[in-house]
């Protein structure tokens, strides 16, 4: 029996568990070659390589929610070991993903947010973000400017406490952007950028990523 089906906590120690929802809702428009979710990535595919990465970095349960062209994703992917939910308004931007991931964690649970268009991501990353999390908090991955200045990315956890805020406040394309700054006292940025690539593959000329 596979643990990760029930969210059993096999692999995190701390205070509280956390879910990791993987948002892949999206068309991959920009992109041009379908779906995100569904580009060959280490002889798998992306959503599959990812929801593993959050579940291996020490999520204890993983939520992967799915939108454009789902029922092809559902058939071309083996995501059993993990929930699958769907958002029918994906169209309309990343904030329903966000609400139907969050509502689908496990009750008691905090929330880390992580995208399918990140195939830098790793489980060591995943795991230093649960690592340096504190109750009550955001927690963020962060990566340098030119300037030398962190910048936050994805993943993002949001601790239990503070999860059914940011799904009220997110609306439109911008997902938990604007709770975010609404609070910026309330989140700690962790420097990734020794362990992935922050990177987000959007358009043709960084498929490179999926080389790595």
């Amino acid at each position: 029996m596979d643990p990760r089906a029930y969210g059993e906590d096999m692999t995190q120690t701390g205070p509280a568990p956390t879910t990791g929802v993987l948002l892949a809702a999206g068309a991959g428009t920009r992109l041009g070659r379908g779906p995100k979710a569904l580009l060959p990535y280490r002889a798998r595919t992306l959503v599959e390589v990812l929801a593993d990465t959050l579940f291996d970095g020490g999520c204890n349960e993983v939520v992967v929610v799915l939108g454009a062209e789902a029922d092809r994703i559902r058939s071309s992917t083996d995501l059993g070991a993990y929930k699958v939910v769907e958002n029918p308004d994906w169209a309309k931007g990343m904030a329903g993903s966000f609400r139907a991931g969050i509502d689908a964690a496990a009750a008691g649970n905090s929330i880390m947010v992580a995208l399918v268009d990140q195939p830098g991501l790793t489980p060591t990353a995943v795991s230093r973000l649960l690592g340096s999390h504190r109750p009550g908090r955001v927690t963020a991955a962060a990566y340098p400017d030119e300037s030398g200045r962190l910048q936050r990315r994805h993943p993002v956890i949001f601790d239990v406490e503070l999860r059914s805020q940011a799904a009220a406040a997110a609306h439109g394309d911008t997902g938990a952007r604007s709770f975010l700054k609404a609070h910026p006292g309330l989140v700690d940025l962790v420097d990734c950028s020794d362990l992935c690539s922050g990177e987000d593959l959007d358009t043709k000329d960084q498929l490179h990523l999926l080389e790595m």
